[in-house]
């Protein structure tokens, strides 16, 4: 067995979960559901997801509502944005229930309870933000400035700059350091993943010390 491999087996063990939570929360952060069947880029982003569960948060249920791994994703999001400070699921369903009265994600079904809750949390990202790009495509722009990966991490990447402590000469450089690809087009979702989240963390470190 290969380090990540045993890594991601005690990390496991460690956050408690049992074996559907454990291949429930690896397929909703890498799309597979056997650590046998990860990258390495996706064995180090599940180990840094891992490595996150903390304070007895545990796992969202497997997910059953169509919209619901979409509002997931975007709650993660948020929380490396810095537009929300707890990453939990139960502030996710708090937020849900304000949006839209339902009291779990796996209920989230019709689209216009995920109208409610998906785009009403993108209005609240680009407001807090600033940045009324977030999380929208233009046909005039390159395929790489539509992905909302990017978008948000050249978001907290320019907030770095801003407050002069960026972990690299520029973001490019960056995610080739933390991923070996060159060309952030290349990135595999997990990849993705371990950036934003490693981006997040920086920007968060900063609100903590001031």
């Amino acid at each position: 067995m290969s380090n990540a491999l045993a890594r991601i087996h005690i990390l496991k063990k460690d956050a408690g979960l049992d074996e559907d939570s454990y291949r429930d929360l690896m397929a909703r952060e890498t799309g597979k559901r056997s650590a046998k069947d990860l990258s390495d880029g996706e064995r180090r982003a599940f180990i840094t997801v891992l490595n996150g569960l903390s304070g007895g948060v545990k796992p969202a249920r497997k997910a059953s509502g169509k919209f619901e791994k979409k509002l997931q994703a975007l709650w993660i999001a948020a929380y490396n944005l810095g537009v929300v400070h707890q990453k939990s699921n139960k502030a996710m369903i708090s937020f849900l229930r304000r949006q839209t009265g339902l009291d779990h994600s796996r209920f989230l079904v019709h689209g216009d309870d995920a109208e409610k809750a998906i785009d009403g949390l993108k209005v609240w990202i680009r407001r807090s933000t600033g940045n009324d790009e977030l999380f929208r495509t233009d046909k005039a722009n390159p395929r790489l400035y539509n992905d909302p990966r990017f978008q948000v991490c050249a978001h907290i990447w320019s907030e770095l700059v801003t407050q002069d402590r960026m972990p690299a000469a520029n973001l490019t450089v960056f995610l080739t350091q933390e991923t070996g690809h060159e060309w952030p087009d290349h990135l595999e979702p997990g990849q993705w993943i371990a950036v934003q989240n490693k981006l997040g963390q920086l920007l968060r470190e900063k609100g903590r010390s001031s």
